[in-house]
């Protein structure tokens, strides 16, 4: 753990309203990221990640770093709410209303294509095994080194590195059956 990380879990745990603040700016976006790929949904990932956070500053006086980043925690209570997240709805299929199209960016074809390619990948993705699917997603989507996917998965570099080579053929595979991109 980094000594500013630290710093802020102790600023927080005091009830330090802008050390929760930095703590949310600074993993948000990974939160956010590892829930979008996972539902396939921008609203629930949305609702979810905002859940998160709602625990974390309610429980940041019961964390324990143990070794590993506060991210490791977060991400564990993002797993925890996803999975909650299907056993409620398992029986209500929704439709996602995806309105991105039509107010993301300044070039429409250039959007549309960023869609698509990222409408393939959640498809694929859910081919792969868990493991597989945070692999790839805690390395090229959220740009962890190897060290640190070992760190968030408690698993070490060697076996992360391994994981991570059989997850890009799997991938790979997968994009073959969805038929869902073109180089």
């Amino acid at each position: 753990m980094f000594d500013d990380e630290a710093q802020l879990i102790h600023r927080a745990r005091a009830g330090d309203p802008q050390a929760l603040a930095a703590l949310y700016d600074c993993y948000q976006p990974a939160i956010y990221t590892y829930l979008y790929y996972r539902l396939d949904d921008q609203a629930i990932a949305e609702e979810l990640t905002s859940e998160v956070f709602v625990r974390m500053v309610e429980k940041i006086d019961r964390y324990q770093a143990r070794g590993q980043p506060i991210l490791a925690w977060l991400y564990t209570i993002a797993r925890n709410l996803r999975a909650d997240h299907y056993r409620r709805a398992n029986s209500a299929q929704r439709l996602p209303l995806d309105e991105t199209l039509a107010a993301d960016g300044d070039d429409p074809p250039q959007t549309v294509e960023h869609q698509l390619a990222a409408d393939c990948l959640r498809r694929a993705l859910r081919h792969l095994t868990g493991d597989q699917q945070e692999v790839i997603l805690h390395k090229f989507v959220d740009d962890h080194s190897n060290a640190e996917v070992a760190v968030l998965l408690g698993k070490d570099e060697g076996a992360v590195k391994s994981l991570q080579h059989r997850a890009l053929a799997a991938l790979r595979r997968a994009i073959e059956k969805e038929r869902c991109y073109e180089p």
